[in-house]
């Protein structure tokens, strides 16, 4: 496919607000997860999870404004203004700017809210703005009203895939005119609803001898950690060298999607095949060859199923030449900005021709044969894979290229 080059980051992040800051903490191999004191998690087994600190959305949003968007939105409103600040040029036509975003779960804690208020109160005095944050889009349409977007504007719901799905149909639609710029974003709340219900599923990491902790690919790994957040991108057709932005981070070169029709709702499934499939696919689309894959920026969320199938997937496809895979969710967990972090991570890896450390790696898996990168080093990155798999079957893979051909 034509590449789309992506001009413009904004990151609201656990541990980092900016690209900047996001930047050194990937470079620190620091990790945000911490104890939770948003919410108790008395009587849980999971007590710790990846939240957003230090967050001021009045340095983003107006204070009028402002009362009126939950969490949610206001993390997207943010990492949009940072993205479209980042590009360091205005877009130059609004009327033809799309909006893009990706939510796993969307406004959860605003609908229970609302819900509570329903219940105890009525409809007739149950605050009509709850209801209106209640919705997924909600938050897209915050962004298009904000800056005049005019342009399509979709929100995509698809588990730990929504952003990379997102980018997906965005790019496709740049592809065939539909617009001249999208704001790509993905954005995520860790509610205490969200994260009861998660806990009780067993899907969270918990303290079993080792410290509760997101440890992707690590023998040690025993559940996710939730993380939240937002993260936006500005995405437009590359350009030659005379109409060039000031700063590409890189491209995105090809997608490739794929069902898994083995999992369950709440689950992955049984075989690598799907994956190698999206895997295949997103090569074929960006007209690149095994050989050509220098990194995966991998999916694996410390999960004993989920990292266990994503191996088995790159060693089907690349025996023993896989590339250095990368796992980037002991920075932010799982879910952080819808995915969206990990898409971030791999831009940056192909801007600076560096890759980042794998944090929480510590201890290999004796089943897995793979390079799991644990410091960070300087790498020749032409392109990387990222990949990005959802409980329930749904699965996205996207090669990031530092060329615009």
């Amino acid at each position: 496919m034509t590449r789309i080059a992506i001009t413009g980051i904004g990151v609201v992040a656990p541990g980092a607000i900016g690209i900047d800051a996001f930047r050194a903490m990937l470079a620190g191999g620091h990790s945000a997860v911490g104890e939770i004191d948003r919410f108790d998690t008395t009587g849980l087994s999971a007590h710790r999870a990846a939240l957003v600190r230090d967050f001021k959305p009045r340095d983003f949003i107006a204070p009028m404004k402002l009362r009126r968007m939950n969490a949610l939105s206001r993390y997207a409103m943010a990492a949009a203004r940072l993205a479209l600040d980042d590009r360091r040029e205005p877009v130059a036509e609004p009327a033809a700017t799309g909006v893009a975003l990706g939510t796993a779960f969307g406004p959860v804690q605003t609908s229970v809210d609302y819900m509570q208020e329903y219940v105890e109160k009525g409809a007739a005095l149950a605050p009509p703005q709850l209801f209106a944050e209640s919705v997924a889009n909600a938050p897209g349409s915050h962004i298009a009203i904000e800056w005049g977007f005019r342009g399509f504007n979709f929100t995509v719901t698809q588990r730990e895939s929504s952003a990379l799905t997102a980018a997906m149909i965005a790019c496709s639609q740049l592809l065939k005119g539909a617009a001249r710029t999208v704001l790509i974003a993905g954005v995520e709340e860790a509610s205490e609803m969200l994260f009861s219900v998660l806990d009780r599923l067993g899907a969270l990491a918990h303290d079993d001898g080792a410290a509760e902790a997101s440890r992707p690919f690590d023998r040690r790994r025993n559940g996710l950690v939730l993380g939240e957040g937002g993260a936006a991108l500005v995405a437009e057709p590359a350009r030659g060298s005379a109409g060039k932005p000031p700063h590409v981070y890189g491209h995105f070169a090809g997608f490739g999607i794929a069902r898994d029709a083995t999992a369950t709702a709440s689950d992955w499934g049984i075989g690598p095949n799907a994956l190698v499939t999206a895997m295949k696919a997103a090569m074929e689309d960006a007209e690149i060859a095994l050989g050509d894959v220098d990194a995966i920026y991998a999916s694996a969320n410390s999960t004993q199923h989920a990292d266990a199938l994503e191996y088995l997937a790159l060693q089907q496809l690349f025996g023993d030449r896989t590339p250095p895979v990368v796992a980037t969710k002991g920075y932010f967990g799982e879910y952080a900005a819808a995915g969206a972090l990990q898409i971030v991570a791999a831009l940056l890896a192909v801007d600076e021709q560096m890759l980042h450390a794998s944090c929480g790696f510590e201890e290999g898996d004796a089943s897995m044969s793979i390079e799991v990168v644990r410091e960070r080093r300087p790498a020749a990155l032409r392109n990387v894979i990222v990949n990005s798999l959802s409980a329930g079957g749904g699965i996205v893979s996207a090669v990031v290229s530092r060329e615009a051909a």
